[in-house]
């Protein structure tokens, strides 16, 4: 089973970065992992919401295979605990058969056909959090579940 984690743009922040590469680099060690940063390149990004989702769009989809398990993280996803995270995850794992892709999108959320071909919605919290910290709270909590479910004391 092979875990992605995919966002669009680029983390500015040193100090993101940092715990970007701690929780993936941790994470790595219990099962296939890759990070991925979407960046739109060419032509001047447009400030158009509809135009910069579209450009996303299509970005997502020219990397997506069609057995990959599609997991957004948006603020309309299920909300779980760190325990019942763990859980959902147990349960991907059994189930799903291609790469499971972690989805973090733009600051003008999602394009209509990204939300057609999602299989789950993830939502870390109720509260809106930067993009680039979004990637942080992921990888730790996708961190946290793999360490729960190998009965380790991370998450006490």
């Amino acid at each position: 089973m092979k875990i992605a984690f995919w966002a669009t743009g680029v983390t500015a922040n040193n100090y993101l970065n940092e715990g970007i590469e701690k929780y993936a680099a941790r994470i790595g060690r219990y099962t296939s992992f890759e990070m991925q940063e979407i960046i739109i390149a060419g032509k001047k990004r447009s400030q158009n919401p509809e135009q910069v989702r579209e450009t996303e769009k299509d970005a997502v989809l020219k990397r997506l295979q069609n057995t990959d398990h599609l997991v957004l993280l948006d603020e309309r996803g299920n909300q779980y605990t760190s325990r019942q995270f763990s859980q959902y995850l147990q349960q991907l794992l059994n189930h799903v058969s291609g790469r499971m892709v972690f989805l973090a999108g733009g600051a003008h959320g999602f394009h209509e056909q990204l939300y057609e071909r999602k299989q789950a919605m993830l939502a870390l919290s109720a509260m809106t959090m930067p993009h680039d910290l979004v990637r942080v709270v992921f990888l730790e909590q996708l961190y946290r579940a793999f360490s729960i479910l190998g009965n380790e004391p991370y998450h006490h």
